[in-house]
């Protein structure tokens, strides 16, 4: 038991680190008070210390589940202390364990689910990507994401960018993604998006104000540009509803991409930070169905892959295309995973 305990302790320690370094001071210093403070007198505390799956595996985060819920209540405004607190008002140890007892109900909820965010600034990366895929084949995109969430990237048509210096998507959008950016700009091309479809295993439906407010929820508290910016596409998403399904993403994108897209059409299928959770096997399906389409495309059916995944070496972020029949492979960035900072490399 001891031993379980230690192995829980130390992933919210390690899960702190990361936030710190991802400039969320407050959510790490949070889970550094959860390490220490978390009780088997409670009904979340018992829920965490006996984990029967890996704590720090990306389909448990069961300390991000936990920081999701004590966002939430702080969000909610009724805890004072935990408001001030994530407001950078107040301390927060005092705060997260004063609510770690007095939420107990409400936080254990939270634990039900894993975090599902959809980080609206990895749209400027697959917009990116696009103007270089556009460039190759000049053609309308038909558009295909796995693990879409909420759809927000995927509505990546609908918003305004600036990407070292190009200017480009909907100029009338509300919502402006103008990442760091060093390096070349992405090459000028016309960005048609003409159909776009996405699945997710459990898809997050904006219309809802709680499924909305539980997306906030996610998104540190002291980073209120990525707060403000999710706002902003949750609203142009209730007006433009991105269309996403439930279902498994190696079944659909079999079937999708089995299907013949129409003459003169550029298919591309992207995916952002999702492959971590497929199963070994469902990562296979995916590859091999991609594989199946590039060897069927030809220059009236050009395909491209799109992907901004964790490199195999864990050091990088880094956005790829893959285009056929051209038969390119191409690494067009290193960026943060939020979508902040991008080093173009093309």
């Amino acid at each position: 038991m001891a031993d379980k305990e230690t192995e829980i302790r130390d992933s919210f320690r390690r899960q702190a680190e990361v936030c710190r370094k991802m400039d969320s001071p407050i959510t790490a210093e949070a889970l550094e008070t959860a390490a220490e403070k978390l009780s088997p007198d409670t009904r979340t505390g018992t829920r965490l210390l006996h984990w029967e799956g890996d704590p720090k595996g990306s389909g448990d985060a069961v300390s991000l589940r936990l920081a999701g819920g004590l966002h939430a209540i702080a969000r909610k405004g009724e805890d004072q202390a935990l408001k001030a607190a994530y407001a950078g008002e107040a301390p927060v140890a005092p705060a997260v364990e004063a609510a770690l007892t007095e939420h107990d109900a409400e936080l254990y909820d939270w634990l039900k689910h894993p975090p599902q965010t959809n980080e609206v600034g990895r749209a400027a990366l697959i917009m990116a990507g696009l103007h270089v895929a556009a460039s190759r084949y000049p053609l309308p995109i038909d558009l295909l994401e796995i693990g879409s969430s909420a759809g927000l990237v995927l509505n990546c048509n609908r918003y305004r960018y600036d990407l070292g210096g190009l200017e480009t998507g909907e100029d009338t959008s509300p919502l402006l993604l103008k990442p760091e950016w060093h390096g070349a700009p992405p090459p000028q091309a016309d960005v048609k998006v003409v159909a776009q479809r996405g699945v997710d295993r459990n898809p997050i439906y904006l219309s809802s104000p709680e499924a909305a407010e539980r997306l906030i929820a996610y998104v540190w508290p002291d980073q209120p540009h990525r707060i403000e910016r999710l706002e902003r596409a949750i609203g142009l998403a209730r007006a433009f509803s991105p269309p996403i399904v439930a279902g498994e993403a190696a079944d659909w994108i079999e079937k999708r991409l089995a299907t013949q897209q129409a003459d003169g059409i550029l298919r591309v299928l992207f995916h952002t930070i999702t492959l971590q959770y497929f199963s070994a096997e469902d990562r296979g399906r995916v590859e091999r169905a991609v594989e199946q389409a590039g060897a069927q495309a030809d220059r009236e059916h050009p395909f491209g892959w799109l992907s901004f995944e964790l490199n195999d070496a864990q050091d990088n972020y880094e956005l790829r295309l893959r285009l056929w029949p051209s038969g390119e492979n191409l690494h067009l960035a290193n960026a943060h995973p939020h979508g902040d900072r991008v080093k173009w490399l093309v």
